[in-house]
């Protein structure tokens, strides 16, 4: 089992901690982690695009001129698609955009994501992370003692208000629980800080 080193929440090393090679020692899956980055890309679309048909915009009531002898071709609406300021033919409408991946993809995906974090030296284990109060500066100085300068995902064991409300104001930094960790919010950091109660949680789950 790979091993990594064991942190404090001030940063300072106190052991080491082992992990599961079957969730965080796989050989990761490129086509795997592609096909769930970008399916959870478009979940998170709106979909809320729309535009207008022929039977929706306004004015276009009564036939322009009459069926024959004009000269002119036949019309029956000047807000027929041809017309300026007509309907818009096969226009986007409301829809969503999501589909699903196979459970045993998805698997396979965030254990290829936490790999891809053990071998490139991008995962920080703490032992506990506990904050008495909701404050940016407390997490500052965590961060700063775990030497984490750039974009962090910090995974906490269960649900942790004070945490959350510390760390929403810095830039670059997401909290989530064990349960909610995703491939994208994993590909989209540069650091993962994790706790050793939540290591032991997705073991749980995905060995």
């Amino acid at each position: 089992m790979a091993k990594v080193t064991l942190y404090n929440q001030t940063g300072a090393s106190i052991g080491e901690i082992e992990l599961n090679d079957a969730v965080f020692g796989i050989e990761p899956n490129q086509a795997v982690l592609f096909d769930a980055i970008i399916m959870q890309r478009a979940t998170l679309r709106q979909g809320t695009h729309k535009v207008k048909g022929r039977s929706e915009v306004r004015g276009g009531g009564r036939k322009p001129w009459k069926q024959k002898g004009t000269g002119r071709a036949r019309q029956g609406s000047i807000r027929s698609p041809q017309w300026r300021g007509g309907g818009i033919v096969f226009g986007p409408t409301p829809r969503s955009y999501s589909y699903k991946l196979n459970k045993k993809v998805r698997k396979l995906a965030l254990k290829s994501a936490l790999s891809s974090k053990v071998q490139a030296d991008e995962i920080l284990v703490l032992d506990e992370l506990t904050l008495n109060a909701p404050k940016t500066k407390e997490m500052v100085k965590v961060l700063s003692g775990l030497n984490v300068e750039r974009k962090a995902l910090i995974v906490t064991t269960d649900a942790n208000e004070m945490v959350e409300l510390s760390a929403r104001n810095i830039p670059g930094v997401t909290v989530l629980n064990a349960e909610a960790v995703n491939v994208l919010d994993l590909a989209h950091h540069d650091k993962l800080i994790i706790t050793k109660g939540a290591v032991e949680k997705i073991e749980e789950v995905l060995a």
